[in-house]
């Protein structure tokens, strides 16, 4: 006999079905005793009476332990029916029960929705955490979300294709997290904040359609709502405009929300398109929550920001990219982008993509000339040997022929928590970081030893 998922368990009354799971339950009810059986799939109940065969051995069960459970699936009495469950139906007349493992009392019930319980005792034990039903489920559904974006562009003829996780460390707007290394005597990899640059060479290299669930690196300042590492649907095509990637994007949500959240409404297809000025006059942010009526949970307003500033003034008042240093400007803008003139004024094609007040994603059409790119670094102050240190093999690479090119870049970890209605995307993340930057189960960040710290050629001063 192989074994059954529980959930299948509903559709085999009469059967006999061998169950692997966890104790979810253990309630006495006189001399019955019953057992709530969870593995992934979901929760059945099985009874034991006196006569049962291992009736001695299930009045020892204890939440969380590990059990394999053989016996005849039967159809509960009307009245016994639990329409909560998916199994609410049927229940399990156990034969055989065998304890593959004992468990510790876990430090926090596992049958709630986990919100009253403090997030730090949850990080610390995420792998009981992952138990519970609420976030079994979020990972589920994020398999989904991963699947179906794979699947609708591979049929656009897109290549997922993996991009180097030690790269070089390039000013791009956060700070990097770097690696030392040991072969070359005080020299660094840094993670890559993005796959930015490797996309656009990908590009170069004439491949035309990428996309990638990439793994992204930022060493930020606590910030909430923010993790040290996050993935991105990252995606870029060449020979397109804005309206292209803006159009694909959208069908692409679309059609993602109508196969994996049927019971969600989009307010507004196509989506609306906002300019940023439009949205600061009149919302004062350029993330405006435009939902008609934010007490449905299931209602969805998308739109698109565009026509951002391409620059703007920093603390000491020089010029700074508001994006990254890759967007082009909108065409009637080039003259002043090489030009160095009219900076404040200049527009880019940026454009953003909001989902009920939070920005799901953001791209642009890139400079694809050197000398385009090479005005905007100059722009923001840096020297002739700075661009040629950071950015030398950028631009070497776009005078062999690049074409035309633009992508966008979605925050997966923040769409899927709005569409599981979650507060935050440590909730939709099988090993997040706390708020600020803490792995609380495998105690990191953790200092190295002497040892690795030599071969390094590290010295920490304390």
């Amino acid at each position: 006999m192989s074994r059954t998922n529980i959930s299948d368990t509903k559709d085999l009354v009469g059967k006999e079905v061998e169950l692997f799971g966890w104790v979810a339950t253990r309630r006495d009810h006189g001399k019955l005793i019953f057992i709530d059986l969870r593995d992934r799939s979901g929760i059945v109940q099985v009874v034991f009476t006196p006569s049962s065969k291992d009736y001695a051995i299930a009045s020892e069960l204890r939440s969380e332990w590990v059990v394999k459970i053989t016996g005849i699936v039967k159809a509960r009495p009307e009245k016994m029916v639990n329409p909560d469950i998916e199994t609410g139906k049927v229940e399990l007349e156990p034969a055989v029960l065998e304890i593959l493992n004992e468990a510790l009392t876990p430090p926090f019930p596992l049958d709630t929705d986990g919100y009253e319980i403090g997030e730090e005792t949850r990080m610390k034990y995420r792998y009981l955490d992952l138990r519970r039903p609420r976030l079994a489920k979020n990972i589920r559904l994020r398999h989904k979300i991963g699947l179906f974006i794979r699947n609708w562009l591979t049929e656009k003829d897109f290549m997922e294709i993996e991009t180097p996780i030690l790269t070089k460390s390039t000013p791009e707007g956060a700070r990097d997290y770097v690696v030392p290394s040991r072969l070359y005597n005080g020299k660094f990899y840094a993670l890559p904040q993005s796959p930015q640059q490797y996309k656009q060479l990908l590009m170069v290299g004439g491949l035309e359609r990428y996309f990638q669930l990439a793994r992204c690196f930022r060493d930020e300042d606590t910030r909430g709502d923010r993790q040290p590492e996050f993935t991105q649907l990252d995606l870029e095509m060449s020979f397109v405009d804005r309206e292209d990637v803006m159009e694909l994007n959208e069908k692409l949500l679309i059609d993602l929300v109508k196969k994996i959240y049927p019971e969600k409404e989009i307010q507004e297809i196509p989506f609306p398109r906002l300019s940023y000025k439009e949205v600061m006059e009149k919302y004062n942010t350029d993330r405006p929550d435009l939902r008609k009526n934010k007490d449905n949970p299931n209602l969805l307003a998308f739109c698109w920001i565009i026509d951002f500033p391409f620059f703007e003034k920093d603390k000491e008042g020089n010029w700074t990219f508001t994006h990254n240093p890759f967007s082009a400007p909108r065409t009637e803008f080039m003259d002043d982008l090489m030009n160095q003139k009219n900076i404040g004024d200049i527009l880019t094609t940026q454009y953003d993509v909001v989902l009920n007040g939070w920005e799901i994603g953001g791209g642009s059409i890139r400079n694809h000339q050197p000398d385009a790119l090479e005005a905007v670094f100059k722009i923001i102050g840096f020297k002739k040997e700075r661009i040629k240190e950071n950015f030398g093999h950028m631009l070497e690479a776009l005078g062999y022929g690049a074409p035309p090119h633009g992508g966008i870049a979605w925050g997966l970890d923040r769409l899927v928590s709005i569409l599981q209605g979650e507060p935050n995307i440590r909730e939709v993340i099988a090993f997040p970081k706390t708020g600020d930057a803490r792995d609380l189960m495998m105690g990191s960040p953790s200092e190295l030893e002497t040892k690795q710290l030599k071969e390094l050629h590290i010295k920490v001063e304390k």
